[in-house]
């Protein structure tokens, strides 16, 4: 990553600009540039985690599609999803 410093114009709306004066006045920030850096620094932050958690469901899909073609899955039946469930309730229900 280069060190070399650029100027770019941003155009924000007027509740944004008042937003960034404001964490500037108040001295959270030393200058608008150094607001923009940390939102970008956030912003790429956000697509990394974003395309970690793609990957994932996208190896999940992938494994459901493997599990498909080898005959590992079957319809789905809510009646007897709901039946394994009552089932595993009275299982821990105390006796009375």
């Amino acid at each position: 990553m280069s060190n070399r410093v650029e100027r770019l114009t941003v155009t924000l709306t007027s509740e944004m600009v008042h937003a960034v004066k404001v964490a500037v006045d108040s001295g959270e920030y030393a200058s608008s540039s150094e607001i923009v850096r940390e939102a970008l620094r956030d912003w790429r932050r956000k697509r990394l985690v974003q395309e970690q958690e793609f990957a994932g469901l996208r190896a999940d899909v992938l494994a459901g599609i493997e599990d498909m073609e080898r005959g590992q899955v079957r319809d789905f039946d809510a009646d007897r999803v709901i039946a394994k469930g009552k089932r595993k309730q009275s299982d821990r229900s105390p006796s009375v």
